[in-house]
């Protein structure tokens, strides 16, 4: 009752009157440590979202330094609001009580908004052109004001989240250790394809562009969980959205979505893109997300004591032997993770 009342008297206090009777219902949450209550109904409703007092500003997951002065929701979300991208607005924050009004979206997500098929790929043609058109923004105006520009996807992250993976992905869920001469080779790969992928350029990157976090309200779509933004290549937030572990394309679609992206990135920045590099690079960087996503999904699982991404664990996979199919290069690294996880088998 004390967490329902504080609820109300937040929405009342970034509304301008109190909302006494307003109904109150939990929204089922994600990964994070962040909890969602919607205050109200439709027509009139508001979303809440309630912090840990004790929580850090940081990423959950690895990153460098010391934690943000500023909470880095409302920090990513004042530069992505000043590039005119549509983000949830923000009627009030209340640092103290770890709490935050938000407009409320209602619940139709980019992924829900995809069944039937029948819009699919209306919706994927906006999300792409919207990721390209902010990425070219980006590159233009960049801020170091904004939290994003002053952390990257740099060669010790890649490296740690592909141990993620082995820890987790490999060794928790085959039950097995990989043998010293096996570690080493996993060692020296893993670095190797960190030290490719760092030497991109890197420019503003969502860091989780995908279907669960576009919401669809009123014809427009919302892009939300942004707090994680930092330095990238331009095919990460690519991934993330075509290579999602929540809607499964096929590669012909997701081949012509690639060539949409190019074409309104170079529209909007003028620049010319080569295409064959540009998927060569996104094939890559499709096995070290997706290894790095299904050692997440298995560590939320045991250390979290939420098994409700498990279900993804295959698609995860299945980009996977996919992009190792288009890179023979790596194929020794396929042959030896196949030994522990069999589904990446070519």
């Amino acid at each position: 009752m004390e967490l329902e009342a504080a609820l109300r008297d937040q929405v009342g206090q970034a509304i301008g009157r109190p909302v006494p009777h307003a109904a109150i219902k939990k929204l089922k949450g994600d990964a994070s440590n962040r909890s969602y209550y919607r205050v109200g109904a439709a027509p009139e409703s508001w979303v809440v979202m309630v912090m840990p007092l004790d929580a850090t500003k940081k990423s959950e997951e690895a990153t460098k330094g010391e934690p943000p002065k500023e909470l880095p929701f409302v920090n990513v979300h004042r530069y992505l609001d000043k590039l005119g991208v549509r983000v949830p607005r923000i009627l009030r924050y209340d640092e103290p009580a770890g709490m935050m009004v938000l407009e409320d979206l209602s619940d139709i997500t980019f992924e829900s908004a995809l069944e039937g098929g029948k819009h699919r790929e209306a919706l994927y043609t906006r999300a792409v052109d919207l990721l390209a058109r902010l990425r070219a923004q980006a590159e233009k105006h960049q801020d170091p004001e904004c939290l994003a520009f002053t952390r990257a996807f740099d060669e010790d992250l890649y490296d740690w989240e592909l141990h993620h993976f082995r820890e987790w992905g490999l060794e928790a869920w085959s039950g097995k250790q990989p043998t010293a001469a096996e570690r080493t080779e996993l060692d020296s790969t893993f670095r190797s394809i960190a030290k490719q992928l760092a030497a991109a350029p890197r420019g503003f990157t969502h860091r989780d562009y995908q279907s669960r976090n576009i919401m669809v309200k009123e014809g427009e779509l919302v892009v939300i969980d942004f707090q994680d933004a930092l330095q990238g290549p331009r095919q990460y937030d690519l991934v993330a959205l075509l290579r999602d572990s929540y809607v499964e394309l096929d590669r012909n679609f997701v081949d012509g979505m690639l060539d949409r992206y190019i074409a309104t990135f170079q529209e909007a920045s003028g620049e010319r893109i080569d295409a064959a590099s540009f998927k060569s690079f996104f094939d890559l960087l499709t096995i070290q997300r997706k290894l790095k996503d299904a050692g997440r999904f298995e560590f939320i699982n045991r250390v979290k004591g939420n098994p409700g991404f498990l279900v993804s664990i295959p698609a995860s996979l299945r980009y996977v032997r996919d992009a190792f199919a288009r890179k023979p290069e790596l194929r020794k690294l396929q042959d030896l993770v196949a030994k522990y996880v069999p589904e990446l088998a070519a």
